[in-house]
């Protein structure tokens, strides 16, 4: 396996991508978002690719996005938080964004930025012992691309972002409408490459019109409006210094995230 953060093939008329950080459980770095931007243009620069499949290599789909890096950049302040979240809310949204149908074969786990890639898919699969979660509020981080209200009911959105739980269970997504199928562990790579198989077997213009006016409506529904506030959320929440945040950067920093969760659990 190459060390590239990003791997690609092509087979038949589906291109699939892969994260390849499997040391790190896939988690996005800078080096990976800027390698899934290239790997996603020149999918659709290629005429024989007409769907797209993401998965990651290893034990999980992904982790989400790469906190380590995120804490040794020592970000503050609204200016850089307004330059980061953007960079990783267009690092998500691609996929929603997409003219050729993108699918999601979730494994192990899918968490936080991870999910919201998952839910920016057209289409998803996940194995039946992945677990799924949005963490951030456990942390006091802010839902970079709040896309859980449209992927699902908002009793179900809330449930998943209130709570912060992160070990929710494939069949609960599969209830919430966030996963298409939920298949045995092992298989699903090989399911989502069938669904985009069928998804290729139809006519590309037709299709390709579908998902446009499928997202039309959404855009219609002023999703856009509301993403865009909802970053501004999450901007303000990272940029706040309040004493609690403080405290638990700092000991996620020196002593790392569990001891950091721990910390904030005994606050409660």
């Amino acid at each position: 396996m190459t060390d590239a953060p990003v791997t690609t093939r092509i087979e038949g008329r589906i291109g699939v991508l892969t994260f390849n950080r499997p040391h790190v459980m896939n988690a996005f770095n800078t080096d990976l978002i800027a390698a899934t931007h290239a790997a996603m243009d020149a999918f659709q620069a290629d005429p024989q690719v007409l769907v797209i499949v993401v998965h990651g290599t290893g034990r999980c789909f992904s982790a989400g996005f790469d906190m380590k890096e995120s804490a040794a950049k020592g970000i503050s302040g609204e200016a850089a938080w307004r330059k980061a979240l953007t960079t990783d809310f267009d690092f998500i949204m691609q996929f929603w964004n997409s003219p050729k149908p993108t699918i999601a074969a979730a494994h192990g786990f899918c968490i936080a930025g991870a999910m919201e890639i998952l839910m920016a898919c057209d289409l998803a699969v996940a194995e039946d012992s992945t677990r799924f979660g949005e963490p951030e509020v456990r942390f006091g981080s802010g839902i970079v691309a709040l896309l859980a209200p449209y992927a699902t009911h908002a009793k179900f959105a809330k449930e998943l972002l209130l709570t912060g739980d992160d070990r929710i269970s494939a069949t609960r997504c599969l209830e919430m409408g966030l996963v298409n199928r939920v298949v045995p562990d092992g298989t699903g790579l090989d399911a989502a490459m069938a669904l985009a198989q069928q998804v290729a077997s139809a006519s590309a213009p037709s299709v390709q019109k579908t998902k446009a006016a499928i997202n039309r409506s959404y855009a219609l529904a002023q999703m856009r409006e509301a993403l865009a506030e909802a970053l501004e959320t999450a901007i303000g929440i990272e940029s706040d210094l309040s004493p609690e945040r403080a405290e638990f950067n700092r000991i996620r920093k020196d002593d790392g995230l569990k001891a950091a969760l721990d910390w904030r659990e005994k606050q409660v």
